[in-house]
């Protein structure tokens, strides 16, 4: 399975709880924060529903 880097680029704050909530799911707490996750439907699931506020970046191994 791919390796997927997610950087959080943008605020939360003016965002639903929904939103934060992702975001908190996918291991980000501050801007420019970087979390390596493998790439299953639920985390790419996530970042979509969010990717407005991340970067994604495939990871080659």
């Amino acid at each position: 399975m791919a390796k997927i880097k997610v950087t959080l680029k943008k605020s939360v704050i003016g965002y639903n709880k929904v939103v934060r909530a992702n975001v908190r799911t996918l291991g980000l707490h501050k801007l420019n924060h970087s979390v390596i996750h493998e790439a299953t439907p639920d985390v790419c699931g996530k970042i979509k529903k969010v990717g407005h506020l991340l970067l994604v970046e495939e990871l080659d191994q």
